[in-house]
């Protein structure tokens, strides 16, 4: 009886290492640190690369939509919160409670203008696009020297910008 010696799998990637692990996807041998671990079991960088693309949606006019729908939002809401400003000590709790309130009007308008697609470029885009829909007004109070009125632009940014980024990607902070 002959004995055959299995020939030896070198990685996809690396053509020096030696490997017995092969992707469960496309059967390619890969070595340990080329190797992803699944539920299911291990898959390689370029299987892994071509499932996360499925999951962006996005077509190029929702990058429009999305910025132009985010950016004037968000200077409705920036003009929303100067008012609150002026309004005095009452206003801080206002301020703070009605950002996260606008964050999550502007990630449900962008969503319904979107029809829902979905790519980090995405939410990259319309974050920008509440930011220059912002700046107007944020630029009023820096020329007038408002400084209860900067301060409380910057409360808005910082709350609600990272609120829509998080709903829009689908980021759970709790569950």
């Amino acid at each position: 009886m002959t004995e055959t010696t299995p020939t030896a799998m070198f990685c996809y990637a690396h053509p020096d290492r030696e490997t017995t692990l092969r992707c469960k996807r496309c059967d390619q041998p890969m070595c340990a640190s080329c190797a992803r671990r699944t539920p299911t079991g291990y898959v390689c960088k370029d299987c892994v690369r071509a499932h996360q693309k499925s999951f962006d949606t996005s077509e190029w006019y929702d990058y429009i939509f999305g910025f132009a729908v985010a950016g004037f939002l968000s200077g409705v809401a920036a003009f929303l919160i100067n008012l609150l400003g002026s309004i005095g000590f009452i206003g801080w709790f206002l301020a703070v409670s009605a950002a996260p309130v606008a964050g999550t009007i502007i990630a449900e308008a962008v969503r319904f203008a979107t029809r829902r697609h979905r790519s980090r470029s995405l939410f990259i885009t319309v974050v920008a696009g509440m930011i220059l829909g912002a700046l107007p007004m944020m630029l009023v109070q820096i020329f007038s020297m408002n400084i209860f009125g900067i301060i409380f632009q910057a409360v808005y940014l910082i709350i609600a910008v990272p609120l829509v980024y998080a709903r829009l990607s689908g980021i759970q902070l709790r569950r």
